[in-house]
């Protein structure tokens, strides 16, 4: 009986050093590991293709100019509110390049970059009349019973071409492995060329009552009966007839961005992105001009 116990625990204590011998994955111990996060630190580069869209507005477009023809004179503020011309859509699709640089913190990944794009085509124009009779505007003080009428007409022509667009921008995104969503904001800086003229033509129309007395016989006295009558007058002005126009090439633009985006790891430190982009300018020659952009790139992270 003590043999066959014996031999019980030899057999026992080999086989529990033989399954310490074994290797981790036979054992049931083997843990996943943990997904890797790119390194997005450091210096990058590339390029990229461009689709835009560009909201201009020509609606005031000459009031500048009408400010300057019709200076110091009762037409000059009411004109000035007109809008003349028309609000267009334009499209035009581009290419260009960007340069930046990484910083991160764990998942955070902050940068600054410059982006520049050249675009074809995006351009627009808008060509208009209107007339208006502009009664007793403020400060033409008819004299009592008279009344003064403008008859204005006002011709105008602009046009807008966005050339190509320059961007600094700051950049927040949160990085997902391969993957890196990111928003972005900062000033824009747009080359265009503009045009535009307008022609403004008016005369003064002054209507106003004149009594004329007329005798249409006598009463049984003899005494003449006298009617008197109010005789409608309208006189007119000479036409008055003044234009102006100016065009400027290369006229550069400022305004502000706001977008977002996303950037892919390919293989090694070849990336891929894809974004959306607000720009608004400030007013240049009276045109107000906004556009979106959606482009695709690749880059290298060096």
């Amino acid at each position: 009986m003590r043999r066959l116990l014996l031999a019980a625990a030899m057999f026992g204590s080999a086989t529990a050093a033989q399954a310490a011998d074994m290797p981790d994955f036979l054992r049931g111990s083997l843990t996943p590991s943990a997904p890797v996060t790119m390194n997005w630190e450091g210096w990058y580069a590339g390029g990229q293709a461009s689709y835009s869209s560009s909201e201009i507005d020509f609606s005031h477009a000459p009031k500048s100019l009408t400010n300057f023809l019709l200076r110091n004179s009762v037409l000059q503020d009411p004109v000035s509110q007109w809008a003349l011309l028309s609000k267009n859509h334009a499209q035009g699709t581009g290419f260009g390049g960007f340069v930046g640089r990484n910083f991160q913190w764990s998942d955070v990944v902050l940068g600054i970059e410059a982006n520049y794009n050249y675009i074809n085509s995006l351009a627009s124009e808008s060509t208009n009349a209107m007339g208006l009779g502009i009664v007793n505007p403020a400060g033409s003080l008819p004299p009592t019973g008279h009344t003064y009428t403008y008859n204005t007409t006002l011709s105008g022509n602009a046009a807008l071409q966005i050339k190509d667009v320059l961007t600094f921008r700051g950049r927040a995104g949160w990085a997902a492995g391969n993957f890196l969503p990111y928003m972005f904001g900062g000033v824009a800086v747009g080359r265009t060329d503009v045009s535009r003229s307008a022609t403004i033509t008016y005369n003064l129309q002054d209507d106003y009552d004149v009594p004329v007395q007329t005798r249409v016989g006598t009463d049984l006295l003899g005494n003449p009966i006298i009617v008197t009558n109010l005789v409608h007058h309208r006189d007119f002005t000479n036409t008055v007839a003044a234009s102006q126009a100016e065009q400027r090439v290369n006229n550069f633009v400022v305004g502000w961005i706001g977008g977002l985006g996303f950037e892919y790891c390919l293989w090694g430190n070849v990336f891929v992105r894809g974004e959306w982009e607000y720009v608004r300018f400030i007013n240049t020659k009276d045109i107000a001009v906004s556009m979106n952009n959606a482009r695709a790139g690749i880059g290298y992270k060096f």
